[in-house]
């Protein structure tokens, strides 16, 4: 059996304040509160920012959860819908793991 997840990449959005690191961007503190639910209920299996000076960040499912349901949740988001972050989510086929 294949193992597919869903990797919900966020960019910034129109309200990221260019000047300001990620965890002192206004919202950011809702944003990860959001997917922290996910992780308390097993269902985040990684997450994160990244440090580059593109920003954003990216989360990973477990297994057998559906493209709608992640898109869903990525979308009710406090800092997408504040247009903070923009939110994409991609299908990935787990190639190799332990």
């Amino acid at each position: 059996m294949r193992d597919i997840r869903f990797v919900v990449l966020h960019a910034p959005g129109p309200h990221w304040n260019q000047e300001l690191p990620f965890f002192e961007q206004e919202g950011v503190q809702e944003h990860v509160a959001h997917f922290r639910q996910w992780l308390a209920e097993g269902r985040l299996a990684l997450g994160g920012p990244f440090l580059d000076e593109h920003a954003g960040g990216m989360m990973i499912s477990t297994e057998g959860l559906g493209e709608a349901q992640i898109t869903a949740f990525a979308q009710a988001d406090p800092a997408v819908r504040s247009g903070l972050l923009r939110v994409a989510v991609r299908p990935w086929l787990v190639g190799m793991k332990r």
